[in-house]
């Protein structure tokens, strides 16, 4: 992208992530983010997926460095030369997941998620779950602690932890995980076109209540969810080309 007119600096509340808010602003000046061209945000990965949903309403690219704990999605950082490094930034284009949950209640909740909606059970009983794709019934019932579906962006997060594969930006697919299968016990997930529609059932919710999450987002209680991938709603994340998120993603998948 061009040089950027003005940057708009968060932070959290993080000693590490303050110290560089008050560096940069002593060298950038003080822009408020509803204002700026590029929104810069300061700290680790948690924060940066805060700034996503604070911000989407902007529209405009956003520029993580790392200044918390985990730093996935975010640059390194260096107080120097910013407005150069946002200007050779790689722009990489992201859409959320959109949630719409029914609860027992009869209330209906809608939630996005930039890494991904899971299920998760409320109690000690696993969770019972009737997954449809397509409209079409792809498992009668899958009894685990929960289930999630997880964007490119998203795999290297909570989907890695639970066993799911790391998927590179351009796939154009989706990961469907389980979380601790009981039954079908050897079932290990699958890998959807982006464009599937997801919806889950919860059976037996009154002995086995879920919990629906998309992102930070949560629901209690729920008696189904349904997921889709929201093409209209778009965000641009910056990165280092020399150390892109592409690059990231691929070299993930060769750690020990």
């Amino acid at each position: 992208m061009s040089k950027p007119g003005s940057i708009g600096f968060v932070a959290s509340d993080a000693p590490a992530a303050q110290q560089a808010l008050a560096e940069l602003e002593g060298l950038y000046g003080k822009t408020a983010p509803e204002a700026a061209d590029v929104i810069v945000a300061l700290g680790g990965d948690g924060f940066m997926l805060e700034t996503l949903h604070r911000y989407l309403q902007r529209g405009v690219p956003i520029y993580g460095m790392h200044r918390g704990s985990v730093g996935f999605l975010m640059n390194g950082y260096e107080a120097a030369g910013l407005a150069e490094r946002i200007a050779r930034a790689a722009p990489v284009r992201i859409h959320p997941l959109e949630m719409r949950a029914g609860d027992e209640a009869g209330r209906e909740h809608s939630g996005l998620a930039f890494n991904e909606v899971s299920l998760l059970r409320e109690t000690r009983q696993t969770a019972k779950l009737r997954i449809t794709i397509d409209g079409v019934v792809r498992l009668d019932e899958l009894a685990a602690d929960g289930i999630l579906v997880a964007t490119p962006v998203g795999s290297t997060a909570y989907n890695f932890s639970a066993h799911g594969p790391i998927i590179p930006l351009g796939a154009g697919v989706l990961a469907l995980t389980p979380i601790s299968a009981f039954r079908p016990r050897r079932w290990r997930g699958a890998l959807l076109p982006h464009t599937a529609e997801l919806r889950f059932d919860v059976l037996e919710a009154d002995k086995r209540p879920v919990s629906a999450v998309a992102d930070y987002t949560e629901v209690r209680d729920v008696l189904s969810v349904t997921v889709r991938e929201n093409r209209d709603i778009a965000l641009t994340m910056l990165f280092d080309p020399e150390h892109n998120l592409e690059e990231r993603v691929l070299k993930e998948q060769f750690l020990s």
